[in-house]
């Protein structure tokens, strides 16, 4: 299908396997991506991971500051047969989703209806699911409301953190967008609509969601740990340092300690949670580099029999 006109848009690395995939059996026309954008204490200007990708592949590169008439009318010169959209960054208008001849399709991380939004995978993580997996589904105006057109399943394991089911599902969604698009042009897949009474939202991520409330269950710290690692991290304070705990598990404490007690049991760092206690595996202070918990009480001894807040 060398011949079917496709136009991309995707920004982050997750929208790579899928670019990749698709150059394999369509002419991609463009790639259009978020404009560079400041990155580091210097902040420099840095181009997004697919214009990186697309540069190397000489692809045709657009970087619209605004989704106007003028880039609209640039798109209508290419004539597109399909639009494909992975974590792009921004809303389509109605007049972009209705030019390609098929429509658009896009990718999301999970199985709507359930987890529409921008943070599909920290939601599933976060609410400790078994299960998650990637939809296919063609835009229409809403946010994530489109008709469905394919879906497939993926099981979360206990060890998964963002990062890992990240390349998971950026992979699994590659694969199917390739398997769904020629069934979908040939009119052999009809698109189911969304059960709006069963979707439940999820937004942005911000930094202070990453603040540990010892308080808490241990069974939502582990999984708020998983959820946001790498970022924003889920962290707590000592010595007026961020600690970010990076990798743990739910364990039993014996006898209970007061709420956020740093303390040792059979050679393992646990912290007192409201209900059951965690156990560190591995932590990062601000300004260091990442250890093991046993490594990080070495050099820090005083951590144990600390009350964290």
């Amino acid at each position: 299908m060398n011949n079917i006109k496709v136009i991309f848009f995707g920004t982050p690395d997750f929208a790579i396997p899928t670019l990749r995939a698709l150059a394999e059996n369509f002419s991609i026309e463009a790639v259009v991506t978020q404009p560079d954008k400041p990155k580091g204490r210097n902040k420099i200007l840095s181009a997004s991971p697919i214009k990186e990708y697309a540069q190397a592949r000489d692809f045709l590169i657009l970087q619209p500051e605004k989704l106007d008439k003028n880039f609209i009318d640039e798109l209508k010169k290419i004539q597109p047969d399909l639009g494909v959209v992975v974590a792009f960054g921004k809303i389509l208008p109605k007049e972009i989703l209705d030019l390609p001849k098929h429509g658009c399709l896009n990718i999301h991380a999970s199985l709507l209806p359930k987890y529409r939004g921008a943070a599909p995978i920290q939601a599933a993580l976060l609410n400790g699911d078994k299960e998650t997996g990637v939809t296919i589904m063609k835009m229409d105006a809403g946010l994530d409301t489109g008709d469905i057109i394919s879906q497939n399943k993926s099981q979360i394991k206990k060890s998964d953190n963002f990062q890992t089911l990240h390349d998971r599902l950026s992979v699994l969604g590659a694969e199917l967008m390739s398997k769904t698009i020629s069934n979908y042009l040939s009119g052999q897949i009809n698109p189911q609509k969304q059960d709006d009474s069963a979707a439940s939202y999820f937004p942005t991520i911000t930094k202070g969601q990453g603040r540990i409330v010892w308080q808490s269950s241990a069974e939502h710290i582990f999984n708020q740990i998983r959820a946001f690692t790498p970022w924003p991290g889920a962290f707590t304070f000592f010595n007026d340092k961020k600690l970010d705990i990076l990798s743990a598990d739910v364990a039993e404490c014996g006898e209970a300690k007061p709420v956020g007690s740093v303390f040792k049991h059979d050679d393992r760092i646990l912290v007192q949670c409201e209900n059951g206690c965690l156990e560190i595996k591995k932590v990062k202070l601000e300004g260091k580099k990442e250890v093991g918990a046993n490594d990080f009480i070495n050099g820090h001894p005083e951590f144990i029999g600390l009350k964290l807040q």
